[in-house]
């Protein structure tokens, strides 16, 4: 057991932390959201994140994901709703003028914030990949835990790891807030967050596209 954590956990976590550094469609989700509606309503969407990583695990530890891997049709569907959802959450950002409310007449709340972030998580094909492309390097088939038991423990990590980023994510968006109330910022702020999740929508459609 001790082998495998040092020989698999260490490594995973070495790969894991530049990859939910990165900034992606969650990133931008939860700094809007918490933008938008405060401290509370971000960390939702962070526990709607989380949702969405269980939920991945769920489907690859009974095949589902494989499943839709192995049928491209239904992957480019995958990409499809993912890109259409995205698109909808930026087109989002740009209501009422573009201005986003900070601090006050919260625009969303913590149900919704949970709900579009674990969908936006589900419907990223990138994060689908990663659990059939990066996690079975990590699985020793001659490990004294089953298989998946060393699935279930790496993605926990995953989860801490990413918990624990954008947490103290929304931590810093929330004070950061505190100073931008001007109506320019605020109109600025939707903005950027808007087409933000608009071009990894059209990125999305891009990189997987029927070919």
């Amino acid at each position: 057991m001790l082998n495998w954590a040092v020989g698999s956990i260490v490594p995973f976590m070495l790969v894991t932390i530049p990859l939910v550094l990165s900034p992606g469609p969650d990133t931008m989700l939860i700094i809007r959201n918490t933008l938008a509606s405060g401290k509370g309503v971000g960390m939702a969407a962070v526990a709607g994140v989380q949702l969405g990583l269980m939920a991945h695990l769920m489907l690859a530890l009974v095949g589902i994901s494989l499943f839709v891997l192995g049928f491209p049709e239904l992957y480019s569907l995958l990409v499809l709703l993912g890109a259409v959802y995205l698109t909808w959450l930026g087109l989002q950002s740009f209501v009422q003028r573009g201005r986003m409310k900070l601090g006050v007449g919260k625009q969303v709340g913590w149900r919704f914030s949970t709900l579009s972030a674990m969908l936006t998580n589900l419907l990223n094909p990138k994060v689908l990949v990663l659990f059939f492309t990066l996690l079975p390097g990590f699985v020793a088939l001659d490990a004294p835990i089953r298989v998946e038991a060393q699935l279930l423990l790496l993605v926990t990590v995953l989860i801490v790891i990413n918990s624990l980023w954008q947490g103290a994510l929304v931590v810093f968006c929330d004070r950061l807030s505190r100073w931008l109330q001007s109506p320019g910022v605020n109109k600025m702020l939707g903005r950027v967050c808007g087409v933000a999740l608009l071009v990894f929508a059209v990125l999305m459609i891009y990189e997987h596209s029927w070919r």
